[in-house]
């Protein structure tokens, strides 16, 4: 049946059908479209749609044993859909926990399960076993992540337990309808409040001993070491890759790595797991082979795969067990059990085995930037060079790494972009000629040198090893700086509609795994359909953040905010999905807000906006709410019916931030729980019941 006779859906499962040993690169893909489907329900499914869903999973798991062979495939399609829908819906019920339900200050007691740095460079503790004061024990968070501004006077550990004075918060919602749900991730990594402290960090009782104190002691000790050999942010960077540990790396250096595109050289992701394995397996196989008595006794290939899986594993265990590095974890242990069992270990199957263990784990992960990227560069990797023992054999030698780079290069950058530019409203205009740079002094020098270093250090002989790796450090950042100082490094880029990177990644999984050219052509289609849909994005007129704590208005020059200074994580996020490159000082002073302070107007269509802020612009509420105004306060209205269209602080927390837009001289108010749904998540009434109180 061809493409345009039998639609379609027809011809996918007439793919599948045909090709049924390539059935196992599609499971992924139809695990990943039921997950899919549970994250875009606009209200949480519940018990009886649960058990609805089961009864129509085990009839398509019975059509596909007993019923006709024909049918064997439209079984299996359907039962993967569903499976990744109840995954998905059995993961978010299994992580609910405590969500805290108002503001809360006052004292904190907890245990420190985790410490990193917020992105404006301030220590943070993770702590669980929380207690909080005056709030009872089945209503207080599980963890909560406080942020330690001025109060680092501790060296802290996991373990320990600590007693702090805190401001307490749940999650928040999106910044506008449609943007970044913080409280989605904050269900799914356990997090009931977020906060931080002014004060100092009392601790009650030490760390007791156990693998998570082993783990954070030895990966502060090397982190330490390293830095003390390796001067400045080289040193601090290659702590960052070996250890995890980025508490030294400045946010100068992590900005120029986000704009040359090299950021992710400093998360230990599958790139780092692929290469300290690739090393350590190339080095052991090589090696016993330089030892002929044991090269002709044993299976040097399965032995160095061994040997590297276990190198893995320490790795994890080092760095510790976040979700990126599991997920790097995973791929390198499939594939090197690949090579245990005489399969191919970089092949698309890997890959889609890697992937359905890594959903079923974490089925929220296919929502997230790092899942979407390392799974994205693998396969365009693995696509890429298919075809190129071919290739390779008609260049000139000399000309096949330079060749082999380009190509590696310029496929992952090219998968990797467009999530980049959706989840982070940026495209590094040079990230190519940064990573092709870049990747080599990583492969080549870094990586391997640290190995060495790690397996020379206990016998006093590491010194070369770290002069190496410093050098490939410091030419890193080196290339780093220098992309980023290049006029027009980075591109803005405006948030796409959410329908554009699921339908771009949909038509891009058909170009690669099928050889149908009617399904190549119809994922083609689906590619520039959603590049299509992405150039055409258009941005809110109006936005009012949550709470009434800024306004934003779309002028000929760009957004306009309503203050300079004052709720800069929801400024800098509407800029930045307005593809606007400003920050919120230069927002505010385009001029189209004027007034004094705490009472400024700006116009929009026939009406005038006010956005009255503190107690002096609470005062002039009551003169300015008329019927051709819309009045945003940043408090709660106490004036009974108003006369305007009034959004205040109670109102606001209802219903999340808001996005505006004239149509025919009438306005469409669009607020974000209509786009976010009734969810575990943000829905205290589902959490009530589902946590039973």
């Amino acid at each position: 049946m061809r493409w345009w006779q039998g639609g379609g859906a027809a011809a996918l499962l007439e793919e599948l059908a045909a090709a049924r040993g390539r059935f196992l690169l599609w499971a992924p893909v139809l695990f990943s479209l039921g997950i899919g489907a549970y994250f875009a329900l606009p209200v949480e499914p519940g018990g009886a749609a649960a058990m609805a869903i089961g009864a129509v999973l085990s009839g398509a798991f019975l059509l596909r044993l007993r019923g006709p062979e024909r049918w064997h495939v439209p079984a299996l399609v359907l039962l993967l859909v569903l499976a990744g829908l109840l995954a998905a819906m059995a993961h978010a019920h299994l992580v609910a926990a405590p969500v805290l339900a108002e503001r809360y200050y006052g004292p904190v007691t907890g245990r420190i399960v985790g410490i990193d740095r917020s992105f404006s460079d301030q220590l943070r503790l993770t702590l669980d076993a929380v207690t909080l004061q005056v709030v009872a024990p089945s209503r207080t968070p599980e963890r909560v992540r406080i942020a330690l501004h001025g109060a680092e006077n501790i060296l802290p550990e996991p373990g320990q337990r600590v007693r702090l004075t805190a401001h307490l918060s749940p999650p928040d919602g999106p910044v506008e309808p449609g943007g970044f749900d913080f409280q989605r991730v904050a269900w799914f990594s356990g997090l009931g409040a977020v906060g931080y402290t002014r004060d100092p960090v009392e601790v009650l009782t030490e760390a007791a001993p156990g693998p998570d104190i082993w783990a954070f002691r030895a990966r502060m000790t090397l982190s330490r070491a390293m830095q003390g050999r390796m001067e400045g942010q080289a040193g601090a960077f290659a702590a960052a890759l070996m250890t995890g540990d980025r508490s030294g790396v400045t946010r100068e250096t992590t900005e120029a790595l986000r704009a040359s595109n090299l950021s992710h050289l400093i998360s230990i992701s599958g790139l780092h797991m692929g290469l300290l394995t690739g090393f350590v397996f190339a080095l052991c196989r090589y090696g016993l082979a330089l030892v002929p008595p044991l090269a002709l006794r044993l299976n040097t290939k399965k032995v160095a795969a061994v040997v590297a899986l276990l190198a893995a594993a320490f790795y994890l265990f080092l760095a510790g067990p976040n979700v990126a590095t599991r997920r790097a974890f995973v791929m390198a242990a499939v594939m090197l059990c690949a090579v245990l069992v005489d399969r191919r270990a970089i092949s698309l199957r890997s890959v889609a085995i890697a992937a359905l263990l890594v959903l079923t784990l974490a089925p929220e992960s296919l929502v997230e930037p790092g899942f979407q990227m390392s799974f994205g560069a693998t396969v365009a990797l693995i696509v890429a060079f298919e075809h190129w023992g071919g290739v390779a054999a008609r260049l000139p030698a000399v000309l096949r790494p330079v060749a082999g780079l380009c190509l590696s290069s310029l496929s992952a950058g090219l998968a990797t972009a467009p999530i980049a530019g959706a989840h982070f409203n940026r495209i590094a205009e040079y990230g190519f000629a940064a990573n092709l740079a870049a990747v080599p002094l990583m492969g080549l020098a870094v990586m391997p040198a640290g190995v060495l270093a790690a397996l020379l250090a206990p016998l006093g002989l590491a010194a070369p090893a770290l002069w190496v790796m410093e050098a490939g450090c410091r030419a890193i950042l080196a290339v780093a700086g220098w992309i980023t100082a290049l006029d027009g490094a980075v591109i803005p880029v405006p948030a796409p509609a959410s329908a554009v990177l699921p339908l771009m990644s949909l038509g891009a999984l058909i170009l690669a795994l099928t050889r149908r050219r009617g399904l190549q052509l119809a994922g083609a289609a689906a590619v520039v359909a959603g590049i299509a849909l992405w150039s055409s994005a258009d941005r809110p007129a109006l936005l009012v953040a949550a709470e009434g704590k800024l306004v934003g208005v779309m002028t000929e020059g760009g957004r306009a905010l309503s203050k300079p200074l004052g709720a800069g994580f929801v400024a800098s996020s509407w800029l930045e999905d307005d593809g606007d490159g400003a920050d919120q000082e230069t927002a505010f002073g385009r001029g189209a807000f004027t007034g004094p302070r705490g009472q400024v107007a700006a116009g929009f269509g026939p009406r005038r906006l006010w956005h009255l802020t503190g107690k002096t612009g609470m005062r002039r509420a009551g003169e300015l709410c008329r019927s051709d105004t819309i009045v945003v306060l940043d408090g709660y209205w106490h004036g009974g019916r108003p006369d305007c269209l009034l959004f205040d602080a109670q109102s606001l927390a209802r219903s999340g931030a808001l996005a505006i837009s004239m149509e025919g001289g009438d306005l469409r108010i669009t607020a974000a729980r209509d786009i976010s749904g009734r969810r575990l998540w943000n829905d205290r009434v589902l959490r009530a019941w589902r946590l039973g109180n």
